[in-house]
């Protein structure tokens, strides 16, 4: 906001000097004293002009029309003054001139009048409609804040009691399944700050977390999940599909087959399709985890935020399949670091 201000101030005075310039140019062609009658025009139409222009301001959003008038008639009636104050006769002593005083008082008077008006409300407009845009970015940025937060927090206490089991029979995947854990912690608390993260943080992110969830499963991996392109140079905003993932966990059957869950990512160019698979039960896994659920609805106000007229999300459920479909275009892309060491050698 500051910097639209002092952007403001430099086009006031730009505006000042060219039009001190072009009065002088007009003044040097009628007069050998065109210094003094240069000078002598433009302060008055200064005075006139912000003395009007910080009334208006003092008075913005106020009820307070009488003590505005007061003030708007004094500067009416003070301004010729100045105006005749340098445009005084060749003699020696001062002589008024009322021509002077009535020529001020109906052309620069009203004009800069009017012209002091038009530059508030134009500032006024700009500086609201940015504060407005501001205020909005704002908000969005708290909700997508809120949303990102919604990771189910019983996932969490299911997992270290998952862990503390292990440790207590002295598994052989207890020391993985910590740092699957610290992984995930580590990316919910600091990696997911950045706007966009690559996509292969993202999935790892995934990984993840299906790991920490087989704990519940004896079988061979529930999950089947297929990721087919660049993961890397391809930035997407962090956490936008765990909430996919959580909801196939919630509402599919207690009992899970190796690969019941699918997931197929597919990465071409700067689209992205993510597609989830899962059964479906009339008695959810984790209804008690998850009560009333923030899955898909939490998911489509991030992408209404984030990607507005970027994405597609197809949902379906048939067979007792229940399938969500995700695609996204434009993504940005960023550049390998070595194949950037190749662009340069």
């Amino acid at each position: 906001m500051n910097r639209i201000k002092k952007v403001f101030t430099l086009i006031h005075i730009g505006l000042w000097i060219l039009f001190g310039l072009l009065v002088a140019l007009q003044l040097s062609q009628d007069s050998s004293n065109w210094f003094r009658l240069t000078v002598g025009f433009i302060l008055p139409c200064l005075y006139v002009f912000y003395s009007h222009f910080f009334l208006l301001t003092r008075f913005s959003g106020k009820r307070k029309r009488g003590a505005y008038l007061s003030q708007l008639v004094a500067i009416i009636f003070t301004g010729p003054l100045l105006f005749q104050l340098t445009h005084y006769n060749k003699q020696d002593n001062w002589n008024p001139n009322l021509g002077y005083y009535a020529m001020a008082l109906v052309t620069i008077v009203p004009i800069f009048l009017i012209l002091s008006w038009l530059a508030r409300v134009t500032e006024n407009l700009v500086l609201n409609t940015i504060k407005k845009e501001q205020l909005e970015k704002q908000a969005v940025q708290a909700e997508l804040h809120y949303l990102k937060s919604q990771i189910n927090p019983h996932f969490l206490f299911n997992t270290l009691n998952n862990i503390h089991t292990l440790v207590y029979k002295q598994a052989p995947a207890a020391p993985e399944a910590v740092l699957r854990l610290a992984s995930l912690m580590r990316y919910m608390i600091y990696e997911s700050n950045a706007p966009t993260v690559p996509l292969s943080r993202e999935m790892k992110y995934l990984q993840d977390y299906v790991g920490l969830q087989q704990l519940r499963y004896k079988k061979s991996p529930v999950v089947d999940l297929a990721i087919e392109g660049d993961t890397v140079s391809c930035q997407i905003a962090p956490l936008l599909f765990i909430h996919l993932m959580e909801n196939a966990y919630k509402h599919s059957p207690a009992r899970l087959e190796p690969g019941d869950i699918k997931v197929h990512v597919t990465i071409k160019e700067s689209t992205l399709i993510f597609r989830i698979q899962n059964p479906v039960s009339k008695s959810p896994a984790n209804t008690l985890e998850e009560p009333g659920g923030i899955g898909l609805p939490n998911v489509r106000k991030r992408l209404t935020l984030l990607y507005p007229g970027k994405h597609n999300l197809e949902i379906s459920n048939l067979d007792e399949i229940f399938t969500v479909t995700l695609k996204i275009n434009g993504l940005p892309l960023k550049v390998h670091e070595g194949e950037t060491h190749l662009l340069y050698n």
